[in-house]
């Protein structure tokens, strides 16, 4: 915990590495101070149906999953940075955003392997 979910079009493999992204969203999640490396989960996910306004426009969207306890101001600052960052990898890609989503601690549960 948190989660990252990167979606994108197909089409961002063409021009970057999945892995460096990954990589440069974990750099952004570290730095921010606000988690541990350790509890960082990742996962990326292509698109290869999806409408945007214009043909040919490509899309990087990713969303985080925290439990609550970030002030917004915490939460508008990593959504930035992470943006910025990313925006330097894709310069090509007509779309990036960010949303910070709070998750609930008393619904949210897991199990994890010793």
């Amino acid at each position: 915990m948190p989660h990252f979910v990167i979606e994108y079009s197909r089409e961002v493999e063409e021009k970057s590495d999945i892995n460096e992204l990954m990589d440069a969203v974990l750099g952004v999640a570290t730095d921010s101070g606000m988690m541990n490396p350790v509890d960082v989960k990742i996962r990326a996910r292509p698109y290869d149906y999806f409408v945007m306004p214009e043909k040919g426009q490509t899309f990087l969207h990713v969303t985080i999953f925290m439990l609550e306890g970030r002030t917004d101001a915490q939460k508008e600052t990593l959504s930035i940075s992470l943006r910025s960052r990313l925006v330097e990898l894709l310069s090509t890609v007509t779309s990036v955003s960010i949303d910070v989503r709070d998750m609930n601690p008393t619904a949210y549960k897991k199990r994890v392997l010793d």
